[in-house]
């Protein structure tokens, strides 16, 4: 009995954690690659998982047991009408307005109903296993663990075994599969408990204990809503500066997961005090890094995001584990947890990015988190000093945060001595035991995040694809464009250098040689897949006709401010802007008019993989005309995709060459040229012998071994330099 209902539990959350990165991989590419895209359906998913709790609460408190068990029977068998799993036809994002309730809708048609189903297995599972004759049957909480070790290895095996290896109808039958067995299985379940349960356990009857109060209830919300709210701040915060990619998404989950694995073992209380103890100088090395706005090496940051994350996920889980009340209140526990998890999922999807301009949500929860761990860690004392102090210091600090991120506060010495000063004396005042003061620390850092951050800023946007910020460089009288911690234009002030597309767009540079070569007509048509600020609209000449395809409306309205940058208006004719992910767009545009196509889209610091993809090439070669070129930007930190990106060119019948082009001399250094790398194809070498002539493009190098990439199989592990 007890192996059955472990593998049932196993299955079922397999399947939960499997479909998730499996659907969202599937949406990714209508949205741009955007990370906000992992956010949404994070709280989408959690939204359905406080469904499937409440199902079970209610359903068994209305029902009984028995009864309870046919309708589920009978609940199980609908997923079946609606799999398998595949992108619902006819759905298109709003171009002009945040689509994340647009892509809500699209999860509920697309998985909700199978989602529904399987998320509510976990509580059911273990409140009918409380239900049988079973020497553990009293106490089946172990039996979360099992539910989250299986969760886990999900959340593993998709970007290590399953993303790199079958398609996506590969994998949407694979899990129809497993549904299958999971139908099975939960069928033998209910025949057992429709047989053998008992409406009133004995080990209920015994213990006869009142439900959590609200105090209790409030608590279980506070120290569920932290983790979840954590895991996607990290993930955002990792995914901004690689790559909006499966295998960063469900690291930090699978860390999540595995802290409830842990905690709800049978033989963790000593882990549980060992993980409160390192709370705080976990707390404090992190917000010392963030302070300073570290970001490299990623082979460090990367680990102590994620591990310092761990550690706090367990000292609130741990907590959560240790105040659990007894199985027959089971259903209302995990329902509660449910809701904690949604309001951390809807805080970090649409509540933060309407109030802040920056990723705040991270050093702002890790606040709460300090005053929500804190009263629990210094002891059962309920003196002033031990509950009120932390709590006051916490609260007043995730204030200021806020009130910094609102105001735009100066790093001024009159503020850095209100911000600084006085908090760091309430830290001293009310935190007389170590754990405390560690905290009280970890606080007064996290409010020097912002300071640094305001010094020059002109202005910050955030949109459902990411944070954009335009500063002026004093030093070079330039105004710069980010995203994340990506530069992705600037433009001098100077009034003679101002005509002139500097950062990577320098006509000393590949692209600048590219456009002068295949662009040069009069009547030339030019499409290019990216604005940024606009830089390549410094190469327009009159008569032409070129076209800015651009996912993002904030960008759209930077670029075409005059009071940050004046390429588009500069610009010798005028170019069209086109909002809309470019496999969309460009779909609608006439083929075979392009002479050049330049596709320089990011997602901070890498290109969205579905337009790197063989079918996404296709489209391209429509609208190029037969002696047209494209050309793509791909300079990066972290990942290679010049081979990928050739490879699947030679499958179309394309030749391939990269300019690495890492020479700057001292006038284009006063221009403000920066380093760049480039691949540029057409159907025939020949089109491009005008460039090959000087020996500054060099085929783009791969083998038989480098993988294609197409938009059904396709792995950020394929070109990731560790």
């Amino acid at each position: 009995m007890l192996l059955l209902f472990t593998l049932v539990i196993f299955v079922s959350s397999f399947l939960v954690f499997l479909i998730q990165p499996l659907f969202a991989r599937m949406v990714l590419p209508v949205l741009g690659g955007s990370p906000s895209v992992w956010n949404t359906a994070m709280f989408f998913y959690q939204a359905i998982l406080l469904l499937g709790y409440l199902y079970v609460h209610l359903t068994i408190r209305w029902l009984g047991l028995r009864r309870q068990a046919m309708v589920h029977a009978v609940v199980l068998l609908l997923p079946l009408l609606v799999l398998p799993i595949a992108l619902p036809s006819g759905w298109s994002p709003p171009v002009d307005s945040d689509p994340g309730l647009w892509l809500v809708a699209l999860f509920g048609f697309g998985i909700g109903l199978p989602f529904f189903v399987v998320s509510t297995s976990s509580p059911l599972l273990q409140r009918y296993f409380f239900a049988m004759d079973h020497r553990d049957s009293h106490d089946p909480y172990f039996l979360y663990a099992a539910s989250n070790i299986g969760s886990m290895l999900a959340l593993l095996a998709y970007p290590l075994l399953l993303e790199p290896r079958l398609s996506t109808v590969q994998q949407s039958w694979l899990w129809t599969i497993g549904y299958g067995v999971l139908v099975l299985l939960a069928g033998v379940c209910i025949f057992m408990v429709r047989k053998r349960g008992s409406e009133v356990p004995r080990a209920a009857a015994s213990t006869g204990s009142p439900a959590p109060g609200w105090p209790l209830r409030l608590r279980y919300i506070a120290l569920a809503m932290v983790p979840s709210s954590l895991m996607l701040s990290v993930t955002t915060y990792i995914t901004t500066d690689l790559a909006a990619t499966p295998l960063l998404w469900v690291i930090p989950l699978a860390l999540y997961l595995l802290t409830f694995a842990l905690v709800f073992g049978r033989w963790t209380s000593r882990w549980n005090a060992a993980f409160v103890r390192a709370f705080p100088i976990a707390l404090v090395a992190l917000v010392m890094v963030l302070a300073m706005g570290s970001t490299r090496p990623i082979g460090f940051m990367v680990p102590l995001h994620l591990g310092v994350f761990f550690v706090v996920a367990m000292a609130c889980h741990g907590r959560l584990a240790e105040r659990r009340p007894p199985a027959e209140h089971l259903t209302e526990f995990y329902l509660w947890l449910a809701v904690g998890g949604v309001l951390g999922g809807f805080f970090n999807a649409f509540v933060a990015p309407q109030l802040f301009s920056a990723v705040v949500e991270y050093p702002l929860m890790l606040v709460v988190a300090a005053f929500v761990v804190t009263p629990l860690a210094v002891g059962r004392s309920r003196r002033w000093l031990d509950w009120g102090g932390p709590l006051a210091l916490g609260a007043g600090m995730a204030g200021l945060i806020v009130l910094v991120e609102w105001l735009g506060m100066a790093a001024t010495p009159p503020g850095l001595l209100i911000c600084f000063g006085l908090p760091t004396f309430a830290a001293f005042f009310f935190s007389h035991r170590p754990v405390s003061f560690g905290l009280a620390l970890a606080l007064v850092l996290a409010a020097s995040l912002f300071y640094g951050e305001k010094q020059n800023e002109l202005v910050a946007r955030r949109s459902f694809f990411g944070i954009h910020r335009v500063s002026f460089d004093p030093v070079t009288n330039r105004h710069q464009l980010a995203h994340g911690n990506t530069l992705h234009g600037q433009q001098s002030l100077t009034p003679e250098l101002s005509r002139i597309p500097q950062a990577y767009y320098h006509p000393g540079g590949p692209v600048g040689e590219v456009v002068h070569t295949y662009a040069k007509l009069p009547g030339a048509r030019v499409g290019a897949v990216g604005l940024g600020a606009g830089a390549l609209a410094a190469y327009v000449l009159p008569g032409q006709q070129w076209t800015f395809f651009e996912i993002d409306p904030v960008v759209a309205e930077i670029a075409a401010d005059p009071a940050f940058f004046t390429y588009l208006s500069d610009a010798s004719a005028p170019v069209r802007v086109v909002l809309g992910d470019a496999r969309l767009t460009l779909a609608r545009e006439p083929d075979e008019e392009l002479s050049l196509l330049a596709l320089d889209a990011y997602s901070s610091d890498a290109i969205p993989m579905h337009l790197a993809t063989r079918e996404a090439l296709e489209l391209y070669l429509r609208k190029l005309a037969p002696d047209g070129v494209m050309v793509f930007h791909l300079s990066n930190q972290h990942l290679n995709l010049a081979p990928i990106l050739a490879a699947t060119a030679a499958t179309l019948g394309l030749v391939s060459f990269e300019r690495h082009d890492q020479s700057v001399t001292r006038q284009e250094g006063i221009e403000g040229k920066e380093p760049s790398r480039w691949v540029v194809m057409a159907r025939d070498q020949a089109v491009l012998s005008p460039l090959l002539s000087g020996n500054k493009w060099w085929p783009a190098p791969f083998d038989e071994a480098t993988p294609v990439w197409t938009d059904d199989s396709n792995s950020i592990l394929d070109a990731l330099e560790w």
